[in-house]
């Protein structure tokens, strides 16, 4: 019975050893992983603006990307019925995540706004 249970507990001691160094490697890897979003926060308040913008700007040329190859389809000059509706439904993905994001942004305003002082 003794040498199950010196077995037992040097098993359960090397299970805690090898917890304790998982632990560790794995509270380096959270803080080297802050280290780079602290670096990355930094630099993405400067280019916000214009990612937006471009955001923004491939959004409006999806949909006028869209609208162009309806047209021609419709003269005859496009007869890829498939490229049509997959070019319209980009379009229409598009502006759905566009209009959720303004709405999202809008209402994080709102609750700030109203947020006491």
């Amino acid at each position: 019975m003794n040498k199950i249970s010196s077995t037992g507990l040097n098993l359960v001691s090397k299970s805690v050893k090898e917890n304790i160094e998982q632990t560790k490697s794995i509270q380096k890897e959270i803080i080297n992983n802050q280290q780079d979003i602290i670096k990355d926060s930094k630099s993405l308040s400067g280019n916000f603006i214009n990612d937006v913008s471009n955001a923004l700007n491939n959004v409006a040329k999806a949909q006028s990307e869209a609208a162009e190859v309806t047209k021609n389809y419709e003269l005859g000059k496009e007869q890829d019925l498939t490229k049509v509706i997959v070019n319209q439904q980009i379009s229409k993905l598009a502006f759905q995540l566009t209009l959720n994001v303004r709405n999202k942004v809008l209402s994080a305003y709102k609750d700030i706004m109203n947020m006491p002082v």
